[in-house]
């Protein structure tokens, strides 16, 4: 959220409210630098000086499994003492607010539970919109689901014969068959069907495991309903992604800390810094030229992919690890 620096202190003034406007728009020539509507937006300020709380998300980016992602405790905390306020939005349902909470302390990110919101209260929410107070809920997950919808006033099942009117599905590595069928049966009677997130992947230290996404398919596939999401929106398909669990922890939470160079336009090419990215038709070859931060070339390749919707990782590859972000 942009801090609120408006000179009359009411309303909040946007990031670019500083800048001058001009009359009118000029002509300009045909390869003079334009801004990129795709491109990641550009803050001349360190993040943490320009904007006042960050919502976060958790795993990848602040920690792996048990183990923090390398830097980001340190970044936290150092935005923190400028006055950015942290807000934690997780798609694992499993835990408690609470339980994160106490993981992020371990860590070394102070945290409360008022600083955590879960898919699991995000699903609990919405059913609480759609059900009477005190209607059954038959939850295919963990105890952190459990105790989300307890507190949003539904009663979580665990069988079909206690006639559930919905069935509630989140991530929990002791997911069962025997949990999965009671789930399928309720569905295939009629009752509403709600998926916490459809994350196909969970990032952990061993690499990329089976997420809830994956999971819903089993109860999806046997009864030909799909479920309504409640968690964070789906990442894009892989085909746009550009980088790697390397390149993207190098271009973590250190970023608060940081200007952020904006991404122009100009001869077809996408322009950060001293980098320039584009995509050879021809090659199929994410190209990159130029010299300067990292991050800006990690920017303008970003831009790049996204500008053209059909970069893959493979594409990107030789770029990246000219960066040295290889993974």
């Amino acid at each position: 959220m942009p801090s609120n620096t408006d000179a009359g202190g009411t309303g909040v003034a946007s990031q670019d409210a500083a800048e001058p406007q001009a009359p009118g728009p000029a002509p300009r020539p045909e390869s003079a630098p334009v801004p990129v509507p795709l491109a990641p937006r550009g803050c001349d300020r360190p993040l943490s000086e320009a904007y006042d709380v960050a919502l976060l998300d958790l795993d990848g980016v602040v920690y792996t499994g048990s183990t923090a992602v390398p830097g980001a405790p340190e970044a936290l905390r150092e935005a923190a003492a400028l006055g950015m306020r942290h807000a934690f939005v997780t798609n694992n349902a499993s835990r408690t607010p609470a339980a994160i909470a106490a993981h992020l302390t371990r860590l070394g990110v102070p945290a409360t539970a008022a600083d955590v919101v879960t898919s699991g209260q995000a699903a609990a929410r919405l059913l609480a919109r759609r059900l009477p107070p005190g209607a059954r809920v038959l939850v295919v997950g963990g105890n952190g689901l459990r105790i989300a919808l307890r507190e949003r006033g539904l009663r979580p099942v665990s069988a079909f014969a206690e006639r559930p009117a919905a069935v509630v599905q989140g991530f929990s590595p002791d997911l069962s068959y025997a949990l999965l069928a009671e789930g399928a049966l309720a569905v295939a009677g009629g009752a509403l069907f709600v998926a916490a997130n459809a994350d196909l992947t969970l990032p952990t230290a061993r690499g990329a495991e089976m997420g809830n996404g994956s999971l819903v398919q089993a109860i999806a596939a046997a009864t030909g309903h799909s479920p309504v999401l409640a968690g964070k929106p789906e990442p894009p398909p892989a085909g746009r992604c550009v980088t790697g669990p390397c390149a993207a922890r190098l271009a973590g939470l250190a970023g608060l800390l940081t200007p952020h160079p904006r991404v122009t336009s100009a001869d077809g090419a996408q322009q950060c810094g001293g980098w320039a990215a584009r995509l050879d038709e021809d090659s199929q070859r994410l190209g990159l030229t130029g010299s300067g931060a990292p991050m800006d070339g990690l920017r303008a390749l970003c831009a790049a992919t996204w500008m053209s919707g059909k970069v893959s990782a493979a594409m990107a590859a030789p770029a990246l690890a000219e960066l040295g972000f290889a993974d």
